[in-house]
């Protein structure tokens, strides 16, 4: 099974990792008048950051170019699916940027490092 973005197989497994941040909660604290103390009141759940970095390979410049548009459309604003090749699935992900790290030839084909920040969504 390869990783998938709603259900597109757009990345390379080799070199890849996935590193999801802690769930945030959010709250409103007030002081009232004639009260010692503050009020708390629980917001709950909020999103959280997703990280995601690997290489992407192609046989030509063109290709990879053509790889990283198809990456890159998905910056939309909408909720994604991301799920990984060991079955772990990350639902409401919202893309907030794709960058590319480093890029090089290598042999006939090319290659580039790459990170991409999502935002999950709380449900």
């Amino acid at each position: 099974m390869n990783t998938t973005l709603d259900g597109k197989t757009l990345f390379d497994e080799q070199d890849l990792r996935i590193e999801a941040g802690s769930v945030e909660r959010a709250s409103i604290e007030r002081a009232v008048a004639g009260l010692d103390g503050t009020v708390s009141i629980d917001l709950g759940r909020r999103s959280r950051k997703v990280r995601q970095r690997g290489v992407l390979r192609a046989a030509s410049q063109a290709a990879l170019r053509s790889r990283i548009d198809a990456i890159t459309t998905l910056i939309d604003g909408n909720a994604h699916t991301l799920v990984t090749a060991d079955g772990r699935q990350y639902d409401h992900l919202r893309m907030d940027a794709f960058n590319l790290l480093e890029g090089r030839t290598a042999g006939p084909g090319a290659i580039v490092e790459y990170e991409i920040v999502y935002r999950q969504l709380g449900s």
